[in-house]
């Protein structure tokens, strides 16, 4: 897809893998200092989900029970969108899944700093979140840049796939939203071409030309989104997909 292009990105679909793939590699980077490792051991435990050895998770107990809409946040890096949204709305109740720990220190950081309290974490594999979620229990569902694995072999750990795609639309209400973003055209190609062939999500298109280089609503950008535009990456892609009513659509096995 051309930053440039002027018609919808269309692309064929990309090779399709049977089995859903850890998306992330390493999941510490830099020490934390003495300050993060103090609220890994005090607020951490307190915000964190755990799944049950069997059944469904209670959404009311993840998200707090008048919470409400609830919506999830697939690898917050640092936090800044999903701490900033959750500062926003404290009526709304928010989940955060990352497995840097990095990224886990600096929003607990800001949790205790701003006080927030409508914030639990998940610290493994989002896919086994989703997994665990009943059906149409979410409103929101946030996968903001992740990671690209621009290799050709590595494709397969790309968080969006027919798998994770097929349990979004299971755990999304139907008018729900799924949000997407990266500034890596590929990856955009890659979404779209998998949306493409997920009947249960529709790509909300605008007649404004280049629509999908236009951030969300009350859009910041991100500490990572600003190191890319310094690094020349001067356009990201902005992709909103509703959950459609299943009508007579059937979840793929």
């Amino acid at each position: 897809m051309s930053s440039e292009s002027k018609s919808s990105p269309i692309t064929s679909a990309p090779k399709s893998f049977g089995e859903h793939r850890a998306f992330f590699g390493r999941v510490s980077g830099k020490r934390l200092h003495k300050g993060q490792k103090a609220l890994f051991d005090s607020l951490l435990p307190r915000l964190l989900v755990e799944l049950p050895p069997e059944g469904a998770l209670d959404p009311k107990v993840i998200f707090g029970p008048d919470a409400q809409p609830r919506i999830l946040e697939i690898g917050y890096g640092g936090g800044e969108h999903l701490a900033r949204l959750a500062s926003q709305n404290p009526d709304t109740g928010f989940v955060g899944c990352e497995v840097y720990t990095g990224g886990i220190g600096k929003l607990l950081q800001k949790i205790e700093q701003d006080e927030l309290t409508n914030i639990s974490l998940f610290c493994e594999d989002a896919y086994r979140l989703l997994k665990a979620l009943p059906d149409a229990c979410l409103d929101r569902v946030y996968l903001l840049y992740p990671d690209p694995w621009p290799k050709t072999r590595h494709n397969k750990r790309r968080f969006i796939s027919d798998i994770t795609l097929n349990e979004l639309a299971r755990v999304i209400k139907p008018h729900g939203q799924f949000c997407f973003a990266t500034d890596i055209e590929d990856y955009a190609n890659w979404t779209l071409a998998h949306i493409q062939r997920q009947p249960l999500f529709t790509w909300k298109i605008s007649p404004e030309p280049r629509f999908w280089h236009k951030p969300f609503a009350g859009w910041e950008p991100t500490r990572y989104e600003q190191k890319a535009r310094k690094e020349g990456r001067q356009h990201s892609f902005y992709f909103t997909f509703e959950r459609t009513p299943n009508l007579g659509h059937k979840l793929s096995p």
